[in-house]
């Protein structure tokens, strides 16, 4: 049986994506009247690809990158009121209540009664950020650890299996980004569930050549989560009997 089982947070147990499209879309309709829709896409996406190492991910860091974005593509001819509404549309994504995706609790729940395995999540972005989204989704119980990083990479999940006691092949991780839940924890040695979500930011995107299909399990929605898992411990289970 697997020690220890992990989940993502954004947009695998709660919704998180949604926002940030939002945010997106008003920030196209502020600058309509400056440059088209997808000189928009392009500078936004370039200004979070830059501040990333200065920000990490999150709100903070769209916030900004939206501010810079209105500022060079207006010429800096851009209001402060509009500069104040971007800021306020970013301090509203900290705001807004926290949307449990259908099915999350039930799952979860049925792993937090289990002794004979950890239940861990592991989201990425800002501290404070996904920590109010923990609290508000009323799931913080439910996790024997919460780790919130600021990058998911295979040193990254190697050093928090190791802190449970966890070597990589005795660990699952689930979750809806193939760049960073899946491929960096197969390449650590652990299994992992795919859980794709209807909207993925580009940056999470991967080329479907760096994807052995052959390693990566799918599941529809996280209802599907639990018959994944038994037919991997099964798999494992086999395979062990065939060496002994």
């Amino acid at each position: 049986m697997y020690k220890l089982i992990a989940f993502d947070g954004d947009d695998t147990l709660w919704h998180n994506e949604p926002l940030f499209r939002q945010a997106h879309v008003e920030l196209r309709e502020m600058l309509s009247h400056y440059v088209a829709a997808d000189e928009v896409d392009d500078r936004l996406y370039q200004a979070e690809l830059e501040n990333l190492s200065i920000y990490g991910y999150g709100v903070t860091g769209f916030t900004l990158s939206m501010i810079e974005t209105a500022i060079e593509l207006s010429n800096r001819t851009i209001s402060a009121e509009d500069i104040h509404k971007l800021a306020e549309i970013g301090k509203s994504m900290l705001r807004a209540p926290t949307r449990i995706i259908d099915g999350a609790e039930a799952v979860l729940k049925r792993y937090a009664k289990d002794p004979k395995c950890k239940v861990v999540l592991i989201t990425k972005g800002d501290l404070i950020a996904q920590q109010l989204k923990i609290d508000r989704s009323g799931f913080e119980d439910l996790f024997d650890g919460i780790e919130i990083v600021s990058e998911k990479d295979p040193l990254t999940y190697r050093n928090i299996f190791g802190r449970y006691g966890v070597e990589p092949e005795d660990a699952v991780m689930i979750g809806n980004s193939m760049k960073s839940d899946i491929l960096p924890v197969l390449a650590c040695g652990g299994a992992a569930i795919h859980i794709p979500y209807e909207i993925t930011w580009v940056h999470e995107m991967v080329d479907q050549t760096e994807i052995d299909n052959e390693k990566v399990i799918t599941a529809e929605t996280i209802a599907d989560v639990p018959g994944i898992i038994e037919k991997l411990e099964q798999q494992r289970t086999a395979g062990s009997m065939e060496h002994v």
